[in-house]
């Protein structure tokens, strides 16, 4: 029998080291090779809060400059039909964040003060949100700002696919607390001193109270403190400020890999507090209401204006699809947020309510200083996120946003939606092409059907209900069947 020469264990050992070595280095090298490969871009989106349709510059607002949310449409797209799906904060969030109509799962209202506590209250808990499927294709994600979406540690964000949160779970907060250092600060009141009604200021100016809405401002902190994760925090800066600060540096910390930001300012949402180096600014505004306003405005550009610069900075201006919308119409009379030149404002059906200031941005992919017609709605949100981000939207079940890529682009050249739907209890809307159906009563008015040519008439000045009755019954037909998919409410107010 022939011997067999054995290798030495010193040599086997030698060899053995040799190739883990080679295959950890091809392995690594592959994995940047992926990595760099299969970049998906970063998703930012800026939501204001109760702007109204008509406060931008790109809209048409010569008194208060916004070059940094005009920068936005002026290196993409301004759409000038663009809704939201509910008139006011919280079901039109819920929309935003699944991509689905927030009827179809039966959040239908809006938790207010103690109500966001409600254990009922608040994004159920099997609706995916944008978040949850960017994470689970290795998006770093983070809310900042108002979430509204529960109160309750069920829903928090930390649970609903966001890696981190620095923010405040009711519908607003203060800008600061009282003493109201640095800031003019208007407040509502049922009465002033002296049992007066009408507008009362401080000797110094800062403080201001007006009885013209006739209730008091909301306990917006009333257990509701600023959270970072979550845990509470004490916060010293003016929160939009605070809230800038902490995407900045989210930023910074995650710009070699893909994020998702979900930006979401309170401002402009009351309580009116104007910090007093946008006041100076603004001194030339008589009306105290207005002046604040427009410092509130003011500042939330300045703030997105520091965001878009370090994307800039980090190099991530063509890797990044930046997104600038308002969660509802203005409150016109509460805040002077101006929607014209449309009807109605936040709460309402007419197009003050729904259609919102909205514009998107992506380098290389959309085209720039384009203003487009067609309706879009703030559930394409979710489908052009996702989309862009190598997901097949095949896959997603029971989407009703589109992925607006392919439109904005020309690849594809009809419109988006044909018809678009709205149900708030016993306040409805349709739009189908240019036509809009819609009744919006109020408390114990009548609740007949209105119709409006949206071609000729955006301010809703002619109703048409009684002079075209075929197509209001036209359109009464498609809201009902379009109604038959959505479910009763979850919770009630």
């Amino acid at each position: 029998m022939k011997a067999v020469c054995m290798p030495s264990a010193a040599y086997l050992l030698s060899i053995s080291l040799l190739v883990f070595v080679d295959l950890s280095t091809i392995a690594s090298a592959s994995d940047d090779a992926t990595v760099k490969k299969s970049r998906q871009p970063n998703i930012v989106i800026l939501l204001a809060d109760d702007l109204g349709y008509g406060e931008t510059g790109c809209q048409g607002n010569p008194q208060i400059p916004t070059p940094h949310i005009d920068s936005i449409a002026n290196d993409g797209v301004r759409f000038t039909n663009g809704y939201v799906t509910a008139a006011f904060c919280s079901a039109s969030r819920a929309g935003l964040l699944t991509g689905r109509y927030q009827t179809r799962f039966g959040y239908e209202f809006n938790p207010i003060g103690a109500k966001n506590e409600d254990p009922d209250a608040g994004l159920p808990l099997k609706q995916k949100t944008f978040a949850n499927v960017l994470h689970d294709v290795g998006y770093t994600t983070a809310l900042i700002g108002k979430w509204h979406l529960g109160g309750t540690a069920k829903y928090h964000p930390l649970r609903r696919g966001f890696d981190e949160f620095f923010g405040f779970l009711h519908e607003g907060h203060y800008f600061v607390p009282p003493p109201f250092d640095g800031v003019t600060t208007m407040l509502r009141r049922r009465s002033l001193p002296g049992h007066a009604q009408g507008r009362y200021r401080s000797p110094d100016g800062k403080l201001v109270y007006t009885t013209h809405m006739g209730h008091d401002e909301p306990a917006y902190d009333a257990d509701n403190p600023i959270y970072r994760g979550g845990q509470p925090v004490h916060e010293s800066a003016y929160l939009t400020d605070a809230f800038t600060r902490e995407a900045v540096d989210f930023i910074d910390r995650n710009a070699d890999r893909p994020f998702l930001l979900y930006l979401a300012y309170n401002a402009v949402h009351s309580p009116l507090q104007g910090a007093d180096r946008y006041m100076d600014s603004f001194a030339h505004v008589d009306d105290v209401h207005r002046r604040i306003f427009a410092s509130m405005l003011a500042n939330m550009d300045d703030s997105i204006g520091a965001v878009l610069t370090r994307i800039r900075d980090e190099n991530l201006t063509n890797d990044t699809l930046v997104f600038f919308l308002s969660d509802n119409g203005g409150p016109t009379r509460e805040l002077t947020s101006s929607n014209l030149p449309l009807r109605g404002e936040k709460g309402s059906m007419f197009e003050g309510g729904l259609r919102i200031p909205f514009c998107v941005r992506w380098p290389g992919q959309i085209p720039p200083n384009t203003v487009y017609d067609h309706p879009v709605v703030s559930l394409d949100l979710f489908a052009t996120a996702v989309a862009a981000a190598g997901i097949d939207l095949a896959t997603i079940k029971n989407l009703d946003g589109v992925n607006l890529v392919p439109f904005l682009n020309g690849k594809r050249k009809s419109a988006p939606h044909e018809t678009l739907f709205w149900r708030t209890g016993n306040k409805a809307a349709l739009r189908h092409q240019q036509w809009k159906l819609l009744r919006n009563p109020r408390r114990g008015g009548s609740l007949a059907w209105e119709l409006y040519d949206l071609s000729n008439d955006v301010s809703e000045s002619q109703n048409l209900a009684d002079q075209n009755t075929a197509k209001r019954e036209e359109l009464v037909r498609r809201w009902e069947a379009m109604n038959s998919e959505m479910v009763d409410p979850t919770w009630t107010p």
